[in-house]
């Protein structure tokens, strides 16, 4: 099995999940468990600001609270997982996916936000997408997903609407033209 760890997912034209249609989602593990990333293009209609309202933590004056929070995916949908530039030494509960990007899951890491510090480039998702040992191997012989390695300059400095199509040029394509119905030969 080939890791595709710190790849990109891109949801095929026909894939009609309303969990991931039209999702570009970055794998943080996959491994001989499963695999687990999050769902990168679909903001929410919440800012960090309401996140932070909502934690207690303030954040009144931090530059960061007009960021948007993002749907992450369908597991865990109340637990929050930071996507960010960075090392995973810094935080109390964070993973290193790929040198200089990690994904944390603990509080410190929203308290440093709130205070105006921590990672300058980082994503919040609210829920994960999870697939459990062969499951996604399985959508990809079905042509469900197109995948190619995950670039930070996509995550980080691509507006959401623009991620999944920066993503599928990676590759050359552009999945505006794929037609939704899948063939045979």
């Amino acid at each position: 099995m080939q890791s595709l760890k710190h790849h990109f997912l891109m949801a095929m034209p026909h894939l009609d999940d309303p969990d991931f249609v039209g999702s570009l989602i970055y794998l943080c593990d996959h491994d001989h468990n499963g695999c687990m990333g999050v769902i990168t293009n679909r903001p929410l209609d919440i800012t960090l600001d309401a996140l932070f309202d909502q934690l207690e933590l303030g954040g009144g004056d931090s530059p960061h609270r007009n960021a948007p929070v993002y749907y992450g995916g369908p597991t865990h949908k109340d637990r929050g997982f930071i996507l960010h530039l960075g090392d995973s030494q810094e935080w109390d509960s964070s993973v290193q996916v790929e040198e200089g990007v990690a994904l944390t899951t603990s509080m410190d890491i929203l308290q440093a936000l709130a205070n105006g510090e921590g990672p300058e480039h980082f994503l919040i998702c609210l829920g994960c997408s999870g697939w459990e040992v062969g499951q996604l191997e399985d959508e990809l012989k079905d042509n469900s997903w197109l995948t190619v390695e995950g670039q930070t300059e996509v995550l980080f400095n691509t507006p959401p609407t623009e991620r999944l199509t920066a993503a599928a040029g990676l590759l050359g394509v552009d999945l505006n033209l794929m037609t939704r119905d899948a063939g045979h030969a």
